[in-house]
């Protein structure tokens, strides 16, 4: 986690601006307006994952997964009707190790806010990392998350990536 003794492998990340979410919102209402039924339910929306996710802490830098253009919007794609999530998510650099902690952290910030219908894809945006195709099985094995977060260690860094993320 950022701020641990060791060298950090993206000393000078580009950070980019943050999106006005409410100028987002908007322009998604003018294009899907629901009818006003208030016993409707809103369907879950590529933006409202974003929402969720975009605040996530890099694990190397004290800047979030959207400064760094890690998570981006137009990466994020939702099928409320079937319950599918797919995100694509960007590296700061080709060879980063962290890639499948910050993969890890956006699947448990989603596990812990999404509802249990959705199954979730999370996969490096391809082209963008040497080991994509291995972070990748990692990411969406059920079996490998699960090991991973019974490590203490782990959990912790990831409990620690996603800790401001409700504000």
């Amino acid at each position: 986690f950022y701020g641990m003794d060791q060298e950090l492998q993206n000393p000078n990340p580009t950070v980019y601006a943050v999106a006005d979410l409410n100028r987002l919102r908007e322009a998604v209402r003018e294009t899907a307006h629901t009818g006003g039924d208030d016993n409707v339910s809103e369907p879950i929306d590529a933006l409202e994952v974003f929402d969720l996710i975009r605040n996530i802490n890099d694990p190397e830098h004290p800047l979030t997964l959207e400064q760094l253009n890690v998570a981006q919007h137009e990466n994020i794609k939702v099928d409320d009707e079937n319950s599918t999530v797919f995100i694509n998510f960007t590296p700061t650099i080709p060879h980063c190790s962290m890639a499948t902690l910050i993969g890890l952290s956006i699947r448990v910030k989603l596990l812990r806010s999404l509802p249990s219908r959705f199954k979730v894809e999370i996969k490096i945006t391809p082209g963008t990392h040497s080991t994509e195709e291995a972070v990748n099985k990692q990411l969406n094995d059920k079996e490998r998350v699960a090991a991973a977060l019974e490590n203490a260690h782990l959990l912790d860094v990831v409990n620690k990536c996603i800790a401001n993320t409700d504000l």
